[in-house]
């Protein structure tokens, strides 16, 4: 499996401050870009696989509202994760 345990307690070490503290709004937009990188390529691969599509579109609408929520927030903390995760915008 692509996402196991150990992975996800190492992106919320690295980006929610501990690896027990997954309600992070850093750490939950972290995990979702490993999580759309993955998807993405799949889609790559199956281009006709509509599940996936869909399952991509929520996954990006869900980082979107976090990133929004994050820039309102705290401003700084939302650039640094933008540079961190090398997202365009």
């Amino acid at each position: 499996m692509y996402l196991d345990s150990n992975k996800k307690k190492e992106i919320f070490a690295k980006h929610g401050g501990s690896e027990a503290n997954t309600g992070s709004t850093e750490g939950q937009i972290a995990l979702f870009t490993f999580r759309i990188a993955h998807l993405t390529e799949h889609l790559k691969k199956n281009r006709k696989d509509y599940g996936t599509q869909r399952a991509l579109q929520l996954l990006v609408g869900k980082r979107r509202s976090l990133l929004d929520y994050l820039k309102a927030k705290d401003i700084e903390k939302y650039r640094a994760l933008i540079k961190d995760l090398g997202l365009r915008r």
